[in-house]
């Protein structure tokens, strides 16, 4: 890795574990509801978790008889994932890397979940292409992040979408090797945590036809 994509990514890193660090809890703790949604009638394989945060999903998963990869790029917010799959007794490979630099085998997972991960966007489309290459034949990916992001208020707070991946630029990408079965809104019912003001979802669910 060249000197300033390290600076980036560990500039990352840190921007990340402050936020975690700030408060004893930031998500709400529940497995996302688009991912039980079109998971729980799956037959359990190896799963991916991209963007873990506080491992709600991964522990979700691995409770189910999945053989999950978890990956963030905070530290401290694995920490606290890896503390409560000891507490739920299940076991989760906690990666500490982003998705693009992460160690990953293509094709390794039959289902790859993205629950509003903080993928950046660039001329390569290296993200998107990191997502699908990860997807087995006959696996899953199921990509959701906020709708109707207020753009304006989101700059405000230093973040500009249009810098992040999107469902649908990961849509965009599916060739007809894939079968999509959901790529539209859908509302979301979230009573707590950092995202419970967000009303609806842009959800992407597809199938890699073996």
């Amino acid at each position: 890795m060249a000197d300033s994509e390290h600076d980036r990514v560990h500039g990352i890193d840190s921007d990340w574990d402050e936020r975690y660090g700030s408060a004893e809890q930031v998500w709400s703790g529940q497995p996302n509801g688009a991912l039980v949604a079109e998971v729980a009638h799956l037959q359990p394989g190896r799963a991916l978790d991209v963007g873990c945060g506080e491992g709600a999903d991964a522990i979700w998963l691995a409770g189910r008889g999945w053989q999950v990869t978890a990956l963030d790029v905070s530290q401290v917010t694995l920490d606290r994932a890896s503390a409560a799959a000891d507490a739920e007794g299940v076991q989760v490979q906690w990666l500490h890397a982003g998705l693009v630099e992460a160690p990953l085998s293509t094709g390794g997972f039959d289902l790859v979940s993205a629950q509003y991960p903080a993928l950046a966007s660039s001329p390569e489309r290296d993200a998107e292409r990191t997502l699908i290459d990860a997807v087995a034949l006959g696996g899953h990916l199921i990509v959701v992040h906020h709708a109707a992001v207020d753009t304006a208020e989101a700059k405000a707070a230093g973040f500009d979408p249009a810098d992040y991946v999107s469902p649908a630029d990961v849509a965009d990408l599916l060739d007809d090797r894939w079968r999509v079965s959901f790529d539209a809104r859908r509302r979301r019912d979230v009573t707590g945590g950092a995202g419970a003001h967000h009303s609806h979802d842009t959800v992407l669910v597809a199938h890699r036809l073996g």
